[in-house]
């Protein structure tokens, strides 16, 4: 019986690789709730930045230490090398967490032990040079010890960024960010691996060395100057910086590029890896050409670097990090060259499709392209780059599987096979198996994916519906603004390009919630964050052209912009349409639809707003959580609108308590836009508690029952009457002390909707205009006629009332009854024992205002209760209470 091959323990490059497949994993889960997390851009960056390019770096530089000097180190020393990696990873953990949290001095420590763990790793390659007694590439190892200690630098100014600066010296500080971290912690450690590992992917002869050491001198002191020159707010120096460290990147690419040219069937490129790092190559010497014209033509500023950040991090780190592990995950897993050669073969399944889709897709990406075009090709090349971990784990399990099977035992043949030969640094790449050899298919494929993905997106995207250019002739020149969206304004608001320019508009939002430009010819910057900046191609320009932030009721506030035509023909202007009538440019519900609504019954299926009020619960101290949301929904039978809700309905959770009592809301923005809340019953600093929270973000209002009543809560965020109107509203009550009991509670509050397009969000310009379409108790017109409130004959009933608004007051009546307790704004009005023995016919309220009323009923019947504003009565403010005996 042969013995069972025993399992070896994993190896030093396993057990520092997993940190790697962690932050992957990390990155996918934000990518897929990024809608939910806060500052999610930033986020993304940063899990691939920090995470997993950091870890990959450190992980790869040891290991190919190890093979330029030809010295291993002893196990005795990898305890210590797994201390450094796990140290890192916290100091990147705190500093991700530093800036979500907004915890100063824990983004600081994070920098610091960031800093502090790549410095080490450069001491250690360092006394690995000097223990070395020979090597064949120590010039190699010389780059990874520039990279790692020019990383504390470059974390130090991420440290800064993230502690925040004005808007002058930000640009500064983010391109000296990127050109130590990317420039020089990752680009010194690619150039030095790539020098050697790149000719072997393409299955050359390593060129000479002799150029590597001027290389690297050169590639710092681009480095230096980039650094130098923007910390000192100079382009033309930044930009000698980075022509300088393009040219060394061409010293060291260009040997590798003759030697793919001089036989060019032979060396192409083939499997993940050679493709890979060959387009990220290509990409980093087209980023960095860009880069140095940029900073060459113009001012140092954000929104002129940003563009870029997508070619360096997308379409160079991203690939060459991938396309390096794809090559050394196999080699890391041990064994002989014919089980690493598995392994390869693996990491190569898709391989062309994988390739074309990336690059294919980052070139669509920066073209022009209509915003479903963009998120459909977005989520395409994620699907490509994310396919890279199921494809590692199927080749990890084939590499075990193939090197178990080259250690068992044999029947005949002698014993040293069971002995692993030792595994080279990095092993040729195998030849793709014959089944696979579909590079064309792959590629046709991957073409046939991108131009469907288009295809879609320009279907689902708006067309635009009107010309801008009105017929002028273009001149082919391009106009270019900067418009900042702020304290609900547009700066500037109106702008002047004369007939037949192109029009470019960098919008950017450096407001504290969220905002868009949309122009009446169709064009969108999509929804912007805080922070964030977007471009926008008006097309070339023939007459006046409106603009405005869609977000509802924004552009009542103010959010309007405006092209003029400079030098436009007066018969275009004359001829150009107006601004849309509705917040949404659709036509708003007509007048017959809510008459038939009103008329109509609810489904059989319907439930009413149950409008019993439970007493008070038991204890000092109540919790609730608020989730914010924007959902379908229903004000009247077959008039569907968007609400903007607390916890799902028009009208949040009623909250009941007693003087002194505490109430401690967590609210959770889950919708789309800026959104707040403000308790009227409590007394706090508005600036902390009502302040507008964005999508992701949450915050906890704690407040204290001072006094008796029915309070309103509701959104506080601009415009309030639009998001009152939209559902944002409920009541807390605060028992009056010795409030007599009663045979049932209801609760009413009255509201009103203001209806815009079937299935869209309710019309700003109604609400501004107070022309309600709707006027209902508990968000739902006319729904106590068919759904009644129920009582008893010599019941005792109280009926808590609160006019939610916005804009309508009440006069609250119960047709065939009379009020014998009336209480209002803190104090009874009326109370039983009155001794002239009077009673109630109305209560009235103003917005904002509420109150209760009791009554008894002397007989059995149906009693309607209305608005006595009859108007509104009949727009939906009614309802019956049926009383048996």
């Amino acid at each position: 019986m042969q013995p069972k091959p025993t399992r070896r323990p994993p190896t030093w490059h396993q057990r520092a690789g997993k940190p790697v497949r962690v932050w992957f994993g990390l990155i996918i889960l934000a990518g897929i709730f990024h809608r939910y997390l806060p500052d999610s851009r930033w986020l993304l960056v940063h899990l691939f930045t920090l995470g997993a390019v950091t870890n990959s770096v450190v992980v790869w530089s040891q290991h190919f230490t190890e093979g330029f000097l030809g010295s291993p180190l002893p196990e005795s020393r990898r305890r210590t090398q797994l201390i450094r990696i796990y140290v890192l990873n916290l100091g990147i953990v705190a500093a991700i967490v530093g800036v979500l949290a907004d915890w100063w001095h824990v983004t600081v420590s994070g920098s610091v032990i960031i800093g502090a763990a790549v410095a080490w790793h450069g001491v250690g390659l360092l006394q690995q040079i000097s223990a070395a007694k020979g090597g064949w590439n120590r010039a190699g190892v010389w780059f990874y010890v520039g990279s790692a200690f020019l990383l504390p630098v470059g974390a130090g100014f991420g440290a800064a960024l993230a502690y925040g600066f004005t808007d002058t010296t930000q640009a500064g500080f983010l391109l000296a960010h990127q050109a130590m971290n990317l420039l020089g912690f990752l680009g010194l450690a690619a150039a030095g691996t790539l020098l050697i590992v790149y000719p072997r992917l393409l299955r050359a002869e390593v060129p000479g060395r002799g150029r590597a050491l001027p290389a690297l001198g050169i590639l710092l002191a681009g480095i230096a100057a980039a650094t130098a020159g923007a910390l000192l707010d100079s382009p033309n120096t930044a930009a000698a910086g980075v022509g300088a460290y393009l040219a060394g990147w061409l010293l060291v690419a260009l040997p590798m590029m003759r030697l793919a040219l001089r036989d060019l069937p032979q060396h192409l490129p083939r499997g993940y890896a050679a493709m890979s790092v060959t387009a990220a190559l290509l990409w980093l010497l087209g980023s960095l050409t860009a880069l140095t014209t940029v900073l060459a033509t113009g001012p140092l500023l954000p929104e002129r670097l940003a563009p870029l950040t997508v070619p360096f991090i997308v379409g160079f780190a991203a690939q060459l990090l991938l396309g390096i592990m794809t090559q050394l995950l196999p080699n890391l897993m041990g064994g002989q060259a014919a089980v690493i050669a598995v392994g390869v073969r693996e990491m190569d399944r898709w391989a062309t499709w994988r390739i074309v889709v990336i690059n294919g897709g980052l070139l669509m990406w920066l073209l022009p392209l209509p915003s479903w075009t963009r998120v459909g090709v977005s989520a395409l090349v994620m699907v490509a780059f994310v396919a890279f971990l199921p494809i590692m784990i199927r080749s990890a399990r084939a590499t075990l599987a193939a090197r178990r099977a080259a250690v068992a035992p044999k029947p005949t043949g002698p014993a040293s096979m069971s002995t692993p030969i030792p595994t080279p640094m990095m092993a040729a790449p195998a030849d793709p198996a014959p089944a696979r050899r579909s590079p064309a298919l792959q590629a046709t494929a991957a073409l046939a994916c991108l131009a469907l993905v288009a295809a879609l997106g320009t279907a689902i995207s708006a067309p635009a519906p009107l010309d801008a250019a009105n017929g002028a002739v273009a001149t082919g020149e391009t106009t270019q603004v900067d418009v900042v969206a702020k304290d609900m304004r547009f700066m500037p608001a109106e702008i002047e390009v004369p007939v037949g320019n192109r029009l470019v508009i960098n919008v950017t939002n450096a407001d504290d919630q969220v905002h868009d430009l949309v122009l009446e010819t169709g064009q969108s910057t999509g929804r912007l964050g805080p922070g964030q900046s977007r471009q926008l191609d008006a097309g070339v320009i023939g007459r006046d052209v409106d603009g405005w932030c869609s977000i509802v009721g924004h552009r009542q506030q103010g959010m309007v912009f405006q092209v003029r035509a400079e030098g436009q023909d007066p018969a275009n202007s004359a001829a150009a349409p107006g601004p849309h009538h509705s917040a949404t440019g659709a036509d708003s519900i007509n007048s017959h639809a809510v008459t038939t609504a009103l008329n109509s019954a609810p489904a059989p299926e319907f439930q009413a707003r149950d409008a019993a009020l439970a007493p008070a619960p038991g204890g000092t101290t109540h919790q609730y959580t608020f989730d914010i949301t924007e959902v379908p929904g229903e004000f009247a039978p077959g008039l569907e609108q968007v609400l903007w809700t607390y916890n799902g309905a028009a009208g949040g959770p009623t909250l009941r308590g007693e003087l002194g009592d505490v109430f401690e809301v967590t609210l959770v923005n889950n919708g789309t836009m800026g959104h707040s809340i403000d308790f009227h019953a409590g007394m706090v600093n508005p600036d902390t508690n009502m302040r507008t929270i964005n999508p992701g973000e949450s915050l906890v209002y704690t407040f204290r029952a001072e006094h008796t009543g029915i309070w309103l809560y509701h959104c506080s965020t601009k415009p309030m009457s639009v998001h009152i109107a939209a559902g944002m509203f409920g009541a807390v009550i605060i028992d009056p002390p010795g409030l007599a009991p009663v045979d049932a509670e209801y609760l009413l509050q009255q509201s009103e909707a203001y209806l815009g397009p079937q299935r869209g969000e309710i019309d700003a310009d109604k609400v501004a205009a107070k022309t309600p379409d709707l006027v209902m108790f508990n968000g739902y017109a006319n729904q106590y006629l068919y759904r009644p409130l129920t009582a008893k004959v010599g019941d005792r009933i109280r009926i808590w009332l609160l006019d939610v608004g916005p804009n309508l007051t009440t006069s609250f009546h119960v047709v065939g009854a009379q009020f014998d307790t009336v209480y209002k704004e803190g104090a009874y009005l009326l109370r039983p024992d009155n001794a002239l023995h009077g009673a109630s016919q109305a209560l009235d309220l103003t917005p904002a205002q509420g109150g209760f009323v009791e009554l008894e009923f002397t007989e059995p019947g149906s009693y309607s209760f209305v608005s006595h504003i009859m108007s509104d009565a009949e727009k939906g403010a009614a309802g019956k209470i049926v009383v048996t005996e």
